[in-house]
């Protein structure tokens, strides 16, 4: 997909213009800004502030350099408290920027940019001014699930791209590059140490196991040399003969100079272990509540209180394991909990995939199979349909120990990489048959890769909102809404055991709003939280334990899923409510996805004025 700069900017020719007139000297003045091209200028100068603070950002999204305005291939972002606080006084100037503006003045469709924007970098900077690791969200710099080493070894295997020597030499430099990002992280390790942040020892302990497995690896045999030894022979531009002089570069990196820098995190890990308390839940840290309130209206959009989202995982939970439990009694299982018919499902040999290679070759197989089946049913409910293709991968070993089930990789803007979403398979006892579905309805069609595609290949979405913001009340509520609407589709008909699947899935979002705040909020220690979630699922303990791990140290974040999707539904109700037969559920959904990801408060102000707009 070619993108023009104006496109990539999001914001027309204002910022030209400007240039243009400082150019000419004091003799001549620019002619006055339109409030559009005041708000033009502003999204001009804050995107290209924030591409040259993030260069991995500009690879993912697979930017040329014209149009992020810098050769960025060979560096990597500031990981310092430094160039934390230099990305803050970014977001600082453009809310001050986008206030200067009369409102009055811009179209219905700017001020949704506007409200969308400001309100992303009000609660970014909310959750930033905690100074502690990436802020409220994600309090301690290294843990099973936070810092570089936990990214960027897959980032440069699977984003960083390898097609010309110039590529191969920007790989070199970042290998360089990540050195000091390690070593910036361990500084702040020892720094929110010393401020009474320490993560939980679990979470060390998974940290430390992580890195041993990288570092217990022959240079020669890490993903950093071998995504070199299986990417150099495409490179046009580089001889058979030069080739082994990159391996042999990088393999160097690695040992002499990558390695020392995990040996310096993992001691200074071992450093803040000896101080480390078993409590999974923030309030224990310095200001711990105030972080949570802050985590939770990031990541919720919403001014739901943790009692309240406690209490409505709790109703949610009680009615789900109802419908369960008729699904249970169909297939003749009548003894025992929700939970426990559900266990003894998932140990039933012919809903387990063998635990080998071959094993997990036919878990991708039949994701796949299952994602050209939902797509045959898109037209049934959207009129607008995403273009970009998917990819189903298996989570990389060497990081699979500590990553949650799944997760989604976007599609690059010029169409040279896939969407691509990624499931844990570790053990393949952790996917019985029944819950795989849902799986990739999540994360695939109509979820995640849905969801982000549209909104990449909108022509009216301003590029700063289409590839730069995200809220995960709004993807993530999507996501499970995406689940509803694949069983509302009619894929489980004939299939009951798979409903079931659905059933327990959305059980285990409900329960998310249970145990995240009781951890963090009700002061529950990981045990009561992997007991609860259990009892709720039915899931293995192996699996909910990582779960549990995962909201320990990214609070609030959990709580985005069950949040949104009820908003969702809520909307969707109102919607009928207020239409009646004039309801249209293919315009409903592509009103819900045109504007691209934006906060509960703005996409119900676009749902009504959708609604309104039908009913006249």
């Amino acid at each position: 997909m070619q993108i023009s700069r104006r496109a990539l900017l999001g914001a027309g020719a204002a910022g030209a213009a400007v240039l243009a007139g400082c150019a000419t000297g004091a003799q001549t003045q620019a002619p006055p800004q339109t409030a559009s091209e005041q708000l033009a200028a502003t999204l001009d100068r804050t995107v290209a502030a924030i591409l040259r603070q993030s260069p991995e950002r500009c690879t993912a999204l697979g930017l040329t350099e014209e149009r992020a305005g810098y050769r960025f291939i060979d560096k990597l972002s500031d990981a310092s408290k430094d160039g934390a606080r230099r990305y803050r006084a970014i977001l600082q100037t453009a809310i001050s920027e986008l206030d200067a503006i009369d409102r009055s003045a811009l179209s219905a469709q700017e001020n949704v940019t506007v409200d969308v924007v400001k309100t992303s970098y009000e609660y970014s900077l909310a959750t930033s001014a905690f100074e502690v690791g990436g802020g409220a969200g994600a309090p301690y710099a290294v843990t099973q699930l936070t810092g570089a080493y936990r990214n960027f070894p897959d980032f440069m295997d699977a984003q960083h791209p390898l097609r010309t020597r110039d590529e191969a030499d920007g790989y070199m430099a970042r290998l360089t590059e990540y050195v000091r990002a390690l070593d910036q992280e361990t500084a702040i390790i020892r720094e929110d140490a010393a401020g009474g942040v320490i993560p939980p020892d679990f979470a060390i302990d998974r940290a430390l196991e992580q890195m041993n497995a990288f570092t217990s690896t022959a240079p020669a045999q890490t993903v950093l040399v071998q995504t070199l030894v299986r990417r150099l022979p495409s490179v046009a531009d580089i001889p058979e003969s030069e080739r082994a002089a990159y391996v042999a570069q990088a393999e160097a990196a690695v040992r002499d100079a990558i390695f020392p820098a995990y040996e310096r995190q993992k001691a200074a890990l071992a450093e803040v272990r000896r101080n480390a308390v078993h409590d999974a839940g923030i309030w224990r840290l310095p200001q711990g509540a105030e972080m949570y309130a802050a985590a939770l209206r990031s990541r919720t959009t919403t001014t739901m209180s943790p009692d309240e989202i406690h209490d409505m995982g709790a109703e949610l939970i009680r009615q789900f394991h109802s419908e369960m439990d008729a699904i249970l009694r169909s297939q003749g299982m009548t003894r025992g909990s929700v939970a426990q018919r559900v266990q003894a499902l998932s140990r039933r040999p012919d809903q387990l995939y063998p635990n080998t290679d071959e094993g997990r070759a036919q878990i991708l197989a039949d994701l796949n199979a299952q994602t050209r089946h939902i797509e045959s049913l898109m037209p049934q409910a959207f009129n607008t349909l995403a273009q970009a293709q998917l990819e189903i991968r298996r989570v990389p070993a060497t990081t699979e120990a500590g990553a949650p089930g799944g997760y989604y990789q976007r599609a690059a803007l010029d169409g040279s990489r896939p969407g691509a979403y990624y499931i844990n398979l570790r053990n393949t006892h952790e996917w019985p048959r029944f819950t795989l579905p849902t799986l990739n309805y999540h994360e695939g069609v109509p979820g995640h890769h849905w969801q982000i595609s549209i909104q990449q290949e909108s022509g009216s979405i301003p590029f700063i909102r289409s590839a730069m913001l995200g809220f995960s009340a709004f993807s993530e509520g999507w996501g499970l809404y995406a689940e509803q609407l694949a069983d509302e589709l009619g894929v489980y008909a004939d299939d009951p055991l798979g409903r079931l699947g659905y059933l327990q899935s959305a059980t285990f979002r409900a329960s998310r709003l249970v145990v995240d705040t009781g951890m963090h909020h009700k002061r529950w220690s990981r045990e009561q939280a992997i007991a609860s979630m259990v009892e709720a699922t039915g899931d293995q303990e192996s699996s909910v334990t990582t779960e549990i791990e995962r909201y320990a140290v990214w609070p609030g974040q959990a709580c985005s899923y069950m949040v949104g999707r009820q908003a969702i539904n809520r909307m969707r109700d109102g919607a009928r409510a207020a239409l009646g037969g004039r309801f249209d559920l293919k315009g409903f959904h592509d009103t819900m996805l045109a504007n691209g990801a934006v906060p509960l408060s703005v996409l119900e102000r676009i749902v009504n004025d959708w609604a309104e707009t039908q009913s006249a």
